[in-house]
């Protein structure tokens, strides 16, 4: 029987394979030492290194928590495979553990800080990082910090300040670009990304497929930044671009589609959901940040709102509540489907409920119950839901809504009621602010306007105490005080500055003048009719005076038939359709028209003979006599010519009936 080799030969063979890079071979020689000799810490370390370098964290994970004796000297390789497992919270625990850490277990922890979304730690251990490490990893460290001021800036929004790293690298400017976009400078990091582009397309070392793969990022980006200066085309044709190269990362594949679903809105929503589905899933959990899946769940919410998928637009909304407290985009969209459903109460009833978990939302959620009732044409349901707004809703503008919504009821009593409660309400909490005394008028105005002088003239004496030299508060009071108190407006009168002082300063030549510009229009309803106006100084060739003139207007020719010639006699029949007027004939083709209708062979000549010696017929050539006059010397008068009747009261004339021909063949 062999003997088994010795550890010596063992952990040579071992070595050899680490300088080969065997890592199969190495775990099965590392696996014959541990049979030998279970405390050997080089072969259970060897092994896992081995298990590392295969990409086998689970197997290597595995063995690490089922050996009690090494583990606790690998506690950096557990680290490094439950980070690589996307066990980010158990690798933050076992790193924290680590009572010593050194500058690589450091590093390790930036980059798990930096997958929980902890930059702030994060910034902080990576510069103490750099600083105490000198090697050839300090351009990746530099990347890595560039991407941590970059996170800051866009989703912290902390103001960060530039960091100024030499860009030469595309990772650096890319990440550069993304603090511009950060900071607000589109432009900048346009001309940042254009020149990661360019550094990206000179490196000789990647391969076509991995240039196409971080082409892709640098395009997205730059739709993004042409979508938020809104130039959609330019940014849907990067988008659709990158699609079509049909890219590896998951999660840029789920940022695309998400933008695109942005793009479309409420339109072309078949495309928004097969978009949404390829932006969702669990497999996207650690591709993306918080907010980049927050904002993928709210646009999934709104796909099935305007697909009109209610129950999961409804429950998916839920869920994002719960998830997210402080947002309150999902109760709106859940409102939303509500009114699209036309479930108004439902809506109301959400949002009354929505204002009694966070009181500090009652503003906005008011006033959209308020907009929901007006809608409904229920305007005092409106002016609860404005008066629940609290202290709110005494500002100017609340005010200014209630009041007019109350007029527009005609209900004059509430509207007062609501201006005094907002005067007294800023007496009693704020009374040097400028709101009093703009609310304090507009209530002097309308109790003047209503009728209510006695209300009118308390609000005016406060504002004489706040502007005593104020004169038309002054006119307004003594005009309050005449209504119910003639002594005291008597008395107030007499604060009215004298005549003089008024009109101190005025020229009334001036004054007179500028009517003069404005024209007839308006002097006529000033002046008596031929009165001279006057005019302004300085106008000779006018003269002194300009007398008015009424305007004349001008007739208007009227408009001749078609082909008439000036000076012809008009056809007083050109109203009338041709067939209707008297000399109409109409058109015969009938070419027997000239066939006398006698005896038979007679012709038209003869027929006329015949009709001249017929004795009972009047002869045509004698005019009708008119009727016997009261005057012996009358002479006689033809028949005049009857006036053109109108089209309505003329009636045409009854063509001949023809009369059916009896018998078959035509025969006589």
């Amino acid at each position: 029987m062999a003997q088994p080799a010795s550890t010596t030969t063992l952990y040579a063979e071992l070595s050899r394979c680490g300088q080969k890079q065997e890592y199969e071979k190495a775990i099965r020689i590392a696996n014959k030492i541990l049979q030998q000799n279970p405390e050997e810490f080089a072969a259970f370390n060897c092994k896992i290194i081995s298990l590392l370098f295969l990409d086998r964290f689970d197997e290597a994970l595995a063995a690490l928590n089922k050996d009690k004796t090494h583990t606790g000297n690998l506690k950096l390789e557990k680290a490094y495979c439950e980070y690589r497992l996307n066990r980010t919270n158990e690798a933050l625990s076992t790193l924290r553990s680590i009572s010593n850490p050194t500058p690589r277990t450091k590093e390790l922890l930036c980059q798990v800080l930096y997958r929980i979304e902890q930059y702030d730690e994060c910034y902080n251990l990576y510069r103490d990082v750099i600083k105490n490490s000198q090697d050839e990893f300090d351009s990746e460290r530099e990347t890595n910090l560039a991407a941590v001021i970059a996170s800051l800036q866009m989703w912290n929004k902390k103001d960060m300040d530039d960091p100024n790293f030499a860009e030469n690298s595309y990772e650096i400017c890319y990440n550069n670009a993304c603090y511009w976009i950060g900071k607000g400078n589109l432009s900048v990091a346009l001309e940042k990304l254009d020149k990661a582009e360019e550094l990206l397309k000179n490196d000789s070392d990647l391969t076509e497929e991995e240039l196409d793969e971080e082409l892709a990022i640098i395009r997205v980006q730059r739709g993004y930044i042409f979508q938020i200066q809104g130039k959609q085309e330019q940014a849907s044709q990067l988008y659709n671009q990158v699609l079509k190269a049909k890219p590896t990362d998951a999660g840029l594949i789920a940022v695309v589609s998400n933008n695109i679903v942005t793009l479309n809105k409420e339109q072309n929503i078949f495309d928004s959901k097969r978009k949404i589905k390829a932006a969702t899933g669990d497999h996207l959990k650690h591709k993306t940040v918080s907010a980049q899946r927050q904002h993928i769940d709210i646009n999934q919410c709104l796909v099935h709102l305007y697909s009109n998928q209610s129950d999961q637009c409804h429950q998916l909304a839920k869920k994002l509540t719960d998830q997210y407290p402080n947002l309150d985009t999902p109760l709106m969209i859940r409102v939303a489907q509500y009114i699209r459903d036309k479930k108004i109460d439902d809506a109301v009833t959400l949002l009354k409920d929505y204002i009694k978990v966070r009181p500090e939302m009652s503003f906005k959620a008011n006033m959209i119950i308020a907009q929901l009732h007006l809608n409904q044409g229920s305007v005092y349901q409106a002016c609860d839901a404005l008066k629940d707004l609290g202290d709110l809703a005494h500002k100017p503008g609340i005010v200014s809504t209630l009041v007019a919504l109350y007029l527009s009821q005609e209900d004059k009593e509430a509207a007062s009621e609501v201006l005094i409660n907002a005067v007294n309400w800023y007496k009693k909490n704020n009374p040097k602010s400028p709101a009093l005394m703009t609310l304090t008028r507009a209530n002097a105005d309308f109790q003047l306007k209503n009728g209510k002088a006695e209300e009118a003239a308390k609000m005016l004496e406060d504002l004489r105490k706040a502007n005593p030299k104020d004169a038309l508060v002054l006119a307004q009071l003594i005009s309050s005080y005449a209504q119910f108190d003639p002594a005291k407006a008597q008395q107030i009168s007499k604060d009215l500055p004298p005549v003089a002082k008024i009109v101190e300063g005025l020229d009334v030549d001036a004054l007179e003048a500028s009517f003069s510009t404005l024209g007839p229009k308006y002097l006529k309803k000033q002046q008596p009719k031929g009165e001279a106006s006057p005019l302004p100084s300085g106008d000779a060739k006018s003269g002194d005076t300009v007398m008015m003139k009424k305007k004349t207007r001008k007739k208007k020719k009227g408009k001749l038939p078609k082909n008439c010639k000036p000076g012809s006699d008009i056809d007083p029949e050109r109203w009338l359709p041709r067939k209707e007027r008297s000399y109409y004939r109409g058109k015969r083709k009938d070419k027997r028209k000239d066939i006398g209708k006698g005896t038979q062979g007679m012709s038209a000549a003869s027929q006329a003979i015949a009709d001249s010696l017929d004795a009972s017929k009047p002869s045509s050539t004698e005019p009708t006599s008119p009727k016997a006059s009261n005057s012996s010397t009358a002479s006689p008068q033809s028949t005049p010519t009857p006036l053109p009747q109108g089209p309505r009261q003329q009636k045409p004339v009854q063509a001949n009936k023809k009369k059916k021909k009896t018998g078959k063949g035509g025969k006589w």
